[in-house]
């Protein structure tokens, strides 16, 4: 589990593909934090570290055709910058949302604007995921925990505060690229215990 609250930007070494999948090289300094097995968030993926390097600052992960397939990872090259978290332990503080890292949907950039210190994003939202999102509600973007500004039936709108701008990817987001989508946990169990009321209660009647 994660907050989304990201500790590092790192920066993608190397791509190995091949037709299993993929092995990702990220060069990082929380890879001091990091041992083989432990799960850390890529751009708000969850991935598990299969390698720590010693010669220089960074982890190494893998990733299957479907992660691939269903996520910006797969779009990835040498050089590109990501959003890293490690995992939330038992002591720590839960700062932004609770986030899995398990990615919904890729959601297109579809206007960036500057607003005094603030910067706004839009990001198209695919129907099948708007009934999760609510003004002031929290979405995770690339890994980041952003409350919804404002929405409408095709895209969400979050606003970047300083602090965000500097210390993650969002920063340097243009038009047109695209961005991992993970809608709130809480909303998603919310829908699945109504659901199941609704089906018990129609099964007495």
């Amino acid at each position: 589990m994660f907050t989304g609250l990201i500790a590092e930007v790192g920066r993608v070494e190397r791509i190995d593909r091949d037709g299993a999948g993929a092995r990702i090289s990220i060069r990082a300094a929380l890879a001091g934090q990091v041992a083989p097995g432990d799960s850390v968030a890529v751009s708000g993926v969850c991935l598990t570290a299969s390698g720590i390097r010693a010669d220089r600052p960074g982890f190494d992960a893998e990733v299957m055709n479907q992660t691939l397939e269903l996520t910006s990872l797969g779009e990835l090259s040498d050089g590109d910058r990501v959003n890293l978290e490690p995992a939330l332990r038992a002591s720590d503080r839960l700062g932004g949302h609770i986030v899995q890292g398990h990615v919904d949907a890729i959601g297109e950039v579809l206007e960036v604007r500057e607003d005094g210190i603030a910067r706004w994003l839009r990001v198209g939202l695919p129907a099948e995921l708007s009934r999760y999102a609510i003004e002031r509600g929290s979405i995770a973007l690339d890994g980041v925990s952003l409350t919804i500004a404002r929405l409408d039936d095709e895209a969400v709108e979050v606003s970047l505060i300083p602090e965000t701008v500097v210390r993650t990817t969002l920063g340097a987001v243009r038009e047109g690229e695209r961005l991992n989508l993970e809608m709130d946990l809480i909303a998603r169990h919310a829908e699945r215990l109504l659901q199941s009321f609704q089906t018990d209660k129609g099964a007495k009647e």
